[in-house]
């Protein structure tokens, strides 16, 4: 009877045991597998949507400053660096080895392009010197979180030691944060369209510098709110002129009647970070901006 007693309970543990395990039994919340079903897609668009929200007011941040541009944009020295390792290459080749020569004019215009780093960086550290208030988080710099413009402008807000947001995606190819992005504003996302709707929330202005279609969709995303009225106006700077004007031509648009000419009103194209900070101060009339309405 014992011997039996004690193999009823064995089998009664077991069979416990394997309900405790049962991902059915797990706690929804916790249950990842559960999550990841495509049929939980809502709930984890509101959990993308809330996360960020929750810290951002944890924190008091009121209003930021958007700055897009290419992740592929180097800084001065790795840029010169990198040109210089293909010409060492180029010595000792013959002459007419195409890819080497393609990769030697595509390095040379990334020392060309690199100069937007430094304007980037430069234009983080002057705003983030003179509107973010202490008591009042406004102005905040804000970026994709990844490399190349992005990184330049997290790490001139680190120059300066005030904070920086980063909103990071999930990517095929493995996106990480830069490392100059304030640990407490680092946010990954797995949808761009929530990462987009954080981007504007707090938006009260918007720096774009050369970059390709991620640049293209949030410059073009932040210019048709503001034209149909979905958002409130705000300045909207193009960092390099001769690069913008080549790149989209605005006056075409108009001529074609797909825009209107006051739509060319909605943004203004500059050169320098200088520039870029005065069209900002001057929208503004030298105060901080409203706060956002994130309702």
């Amino acid at each position: 009877m014992t011997a039996r007693k004690t193999q009823n309970n064995r089998e009664r543990q077991k069979l416990q045991r394997a309900l405790e395990n049962s991902p059915a039994y797990r706690v929804a919340y916790e249950d990842t597998e559960f999550l990841n079903q495509d049929e939980q897609r809502p709930v984890r668009l509101l959990l993308e949507l809330q996360k960020p929200e929750i810290r951002l007011l944890e924190h008091n941040i009121q209003s930021t400053i958007v700055v897009f541009g290419s992740a592929r944009t180097l800084p001065p020295d790795r840029a010169q660096n990198q040109l210089d390792d293909l010409l060492k290459k180029q010595k000792g080749r013959k002459k007419g080895d195409e890819t080497l020569e393609a990769r030697i004019s595509r390095a040379r215009r990334q020392v060309e392009r690199s100069k937007y780093y430094e304007e980037a960086r430069r234009f983080a550290q002057m705003v983030s010197q003179d509107f973010v208030e202490m008591n009042r988080m406004d102005f905040v710099v804000a970026t994709g979180g990844g490399p190349g413009i992005m990184e330049a402008a997290n790490r001139g807000a680190h120059d300066e030691h005030q904070m920086s947001m980063g909103l990071n995606i999930i990517l095929p190819k493995e996106q990480e944060p830069n490392p100059y992005i304030s640990p407490e504003l680092c946010f990954q996302f797995r949808y761009f369209a929530v990462r987009k709707m954080h981007f504007m929330l707090r938006a009260r202005a918007m720096v774009a510098f050369p970059g390709g279609y991620g640049t293209m969709d949030e410059l073009f995303e932040a210019l048709c709110l503001v034209q149909t009225g979905k958002m409130p106006k705000m300045p909207i700077v193009l960092v390099g002129k001769e690069w913008w004007s080549r790149v989209i031509d605005w006056d075409f648009l108009v001529d074609e009647g797909v825009i209107d000419p006051d739509d060319l009103r909605l943004f203004t194209m500059v050169d320098t970070a200088q520039e870029a900070v005065d069209t900002i101060y001057a929208f503004y009339g030298g105060g901080v901006p409203p706060a956002a309405d994130t309702t």
